[in-house]
């Protein structure tokens, strides 16, 4: 597997992948350069929501395709934003507005505990009934107001405590090796690596 299509068109995602995904001499194009546009995600869970995702990808371009389906769950709000964590503030997508919303409903709660999920699935073809499936999780806690620069999403707001830092106060490499899209990527470099 020489080249795979990202059934996303999200920058920081595209970012992330490829660094990981580097070692492995594997390149990492993205849907929109072959003019695909994102699909609806309909489902209420991660890896619905992934496989309709890379399934779109791969029959459009008849190249293998990595989807990711992440999120934020905040413990507060029941898991919310979680599959809406991209639209948690309607449309248009907006990260700022997301962490708006996110600051006022939470904004008398005590309980700042979330984490973010991440899911990754893989398909060698549009048909392939045995997709590599990865997850990852990075646990944390929603500050009060945003810290850093780097980033996207709620990474300003979400604090590794371990770690004393947001998510966008930490630089790609380190945050790669902590966050729960880089710990579902090692698996998945593990499974590629295995098969």
């Amino acid at each position: 597997m020489k080249h795979l299509v990202l059934a996303s068109n999200n920058e920081g995602k595209i970012r992330e992948i490829r660094q990981i995904l580097a070692p492995l001499s594997i390149e990492v194009i993205p849907q929109a350069h072959f003019g695909i546009p994102e699909i609806e995600e309909p489902h209420g869970t991660f890896i619905e929501n992934a496989l309709i995702k890379a399934r779109h990808a791969s029959a459009q371009t008849g190249l293998p395709a990595l989807a990711d389906d992440s999120g934020l769950c905040v413990e507060a709000l029941e898991g919310a934003p979680g599959v809406h964590s991209a639209r948690f503030a309607g449309e248009p997508r907006s990260d700022e507005r997301n962490n708006d919303r996110l600051l006022e409903l939470l904004a008398r709660s005590e309980n700042r505990k979330a984490h973010y999920y991440c899911v990754l699935l893989l398909l060698r073809h549009a048909h392939d009934p045995q997709p590599l499936i990865a997850e990852g999780e990075w646990h944390g806690e929603i500050l009060r107001e945003r810290r850093g620069t780097g980033g996207f999403g709620y990474d300003p707001l979400f604090l590794d405590p371990l770690l004393g830092k947001s998510g966008a106060e930490l630089p790609l490499d380190e945050k790669n090796r902590v966050s729960h899209r880089g710990k579902a990527l090692g698996l998945l470099v593990e499974k590629l690596t295995d098969k």
